[in-house]
């Protein structure tokens, strides 16, 4: 079996281009359930998306969600991710499909926590992850992050948080 281009791969899931970077379609929401009241407002109890970094879209540029996110590696090559907690503990996490190596499979983030990722070099050219969110995703419950205000509240982090914000 040869492995789909990334092309196809956008083309077969109904991919489009994300906010933070990437390419992203939902693929649930749990239409089927009362929705929760946070004190954002009303959300879906879940929702589901698939996300994909490409070589020509490598990088989800830091953001913060409300919500817990896991994420799930579906195929392609690994993608790392870099975590800025709260307290300002950064981790760094690789998801891709070699576990012997310490890559992932499962990521749960936790709402609050600054997130970003980057596509690593492999023989595909792409990544692909799928992420569930509860209570679900709703874009007022995210923030892009500036590159000016990340920095002044993580300065021990700025290098890594200049390469992966836009602005």
């Amino acid at each position: 079996m040869t492995t789909p281009s990334a092309e196809a791969v956008i083309r077969a899931l109904g991919l489009e281009q994300h906010v933070e970077g990437g390419f992203y379609r939902r693929t649930f929401q749990a239409d089927d359930r009362d929705p929760i009241m946070t004190r954002y407002g009303e959300r879906f109890l879940m929702t589901s998306i698939h996300y994909l970094l490409t070589d020509t879209s490598p990088v989800g540029h830091f953001h913060l969600n409300r919500s817990d996110i896991v994420h799930y590696f579906h195929l392609g090559d690994p993608i790392e991710y870099f975590l800025i907690h709260p307290d300002g503990k950064l981790e760094r996490v690789v998801m891709g499909p070699n576990v012997t190596r310490g890559q992932r499979l499962q990521l749960t983030v936790q709402g609050g926590t600054w997130k970003a990722s980057r596509l690593l070099s492999g023989t595909s050219g792409y990544g692909l992850i799928s992420e569930a969110v509860s209570p679900g995703f709703d874009f007022a419950d995210m923030t892009l992050g500036k590159r000016t205000g990340l920095i002044e509240l993580f300065p021990q982090h700025s290098v890594l948080i200049e390469a992966l914000t836009r602005h």
